[in-house]
């Protein structure tokens, strides 16, 4: 068979270090094992029922069964619009300030595209999402990471940053509630955030994928609630975690004016918009009833406290997570991230992700998602503990 030249930039591509955990763990199945999964991000329950309603309803509505606008439907931007001004107090032009996306991952990856050129320097968190690499590759630029570090709340502490690095970084990409350290930001945080974005001229992205999830009664801080952010920045929301919408692929993302323009006119290039019907739903999600939502947290929070209440009980000093749906586990001495992570595969038959899949400061630990029952996550400890 002909063989064809692939463009460089496919070959500048970060390797796609899950893919091969996918593969590891289904061998075991494939054996026959009873493999308990905590290694994946993925969300295990149903889309609330209203929401699946409401795309029938649209999918029977002729009018969506034609190209959508090119930047989305008036009615989604204004109840994203709407939704950032009931959770927080934050005023939107649902016009010029907000960016229909296919999912927030899309608008990661595009952002770069967007404000980076060869050889620019963009700041991403590490450990971090790994498709923020994906982006800069795709733009020719470079990486400059920020270490999150146990003893800074796994916050980049900007004061160790050269300041040399900062004059030249043109974009910054963070995300708190934090994937993969669980980690969550102040107020105060995000102050300093704008404070440096504007003395280095520096572009900041912000991933909110996990906006709704916060723990003991502590509701995440979007960082378009402190003043100037949306001078320097932009905010990404997803609906896959906040209502379990994870394969219908649809976001926002929200702030500056002159980069949401800069989102649409990228996207008008790619796309004619998401279908109208999963519009529609989005939109009622965004717009209806929210008890959903607070069923959800609820349900991760009773998750967490049996799973790290069951760890701790076994003798693992372990940290409980403030948000999002993951924990962020010390790897015992002897082992690296990968090595402890095949380990409890083999012998415990419990997926976890290797820290080192998010960066070199995370080959300390190692990641377990809250995404399968309490009886499971139960035994999961229970089976990691024979091996402690």
């Amino acid at each position: 068979m002909k063989r064809f030249e692939q463009a460089d930039v496919l070959g500048k591509l970060p390797e796609q270090f899950f893919a091969k955990l996918v593969k590891k763990v289904t061998s075991y199945v494939d054996q026959g094992y009873d493999v308990i999964n905590l290694g994946q991000g993925n969300p295990d329950l149903p889309t609330p029922s209203h929401i699946v309603e409401a795309l029938k309803e649209g999918a029977d509505h002729s009018g969506y069964h034609k190209y959508s606008p090119f930047r989305g439907y008036p009615f989604l931007k204004q109840a994203a619009a709407d939704f950032y001004k009931r959770e927080y107090g934050v005023d939107l032009d649902p016009e010029k300030e907000v960016a229909v996306l296919f999912g927030g991952k899309v608008g990661l990856v595009e952002l770069s595209q967007c404000y980076l050129n060869g050889g620019d320097i963009a700041l991403v968190p590490d450990p971090g999402y790994p498709d923020y690499w994906s982006g800069i590759a795709m733009a020719g630029a470079r990486m400059e990471t920020m270490p999150l570090k146990k003893e800074n709340e796994f916050l980049p502490d900007y004061t160790r940053l050269d300041d040399g690095v900062l004059d030249e970084a043109k974009l910054m990409f963070l995300n708190y509630p934090n994937n993969p350290t669980a980690g969550v930001a102040t107020e105060a945080f995000f102050e300093e955030t704008v404070e440096i974005a504007k003395k280095h001229d520096i572009l900041v992205c912000h991933d909110f994928a996990y906006g709704a999830i916060g723990f003991d009664g502590q509701k995440p801080v979007s960082f378009l609630q402190v003043d100037g952010a949306k001078e320097v920045g932009i905010e990404i929301y997803t609906l896959s975690k906040t209502y379990n919408m994870a394969g219908w692929r649809v976001g926002f993302a929200v702030g500056n004016e002159q980069v949401i323009e800069s989102i649409n006119l990228l996207q008008d290039h790619f796309y004619v918009s998401l279908f109208g019907a999963v519009q529609h739903a989005a939109a009622e999600a965004l717009n209806g009833p929210q008890d959903c939502v607070d069923d959800l947290v609820h349900t991760y929070e009773n998750r967490r406290n049996a799973f790290i209440g069951r760890l701790k009980e076994h003798g693992w000093d372990v940290d409980a997570p403030k948000g999002s749906f993951f924990c962020w586990l010390p790897v015992p001495e002897g082992f690296t991230s990968e090595s402890f992570a095949d380990h409890l595969l083999d012998k415990a038959h419990v997926v976890v992700a290797p820290g080192i899949g998010f960066g070199k400061e995370g080959d300390k630990y190692v990641r377990a998602g809250l995404l399968t029952s309490e009886e499971r996550l139960l035994e999961a400890a229970d089976r990691i503990a024979k091996l402690l």
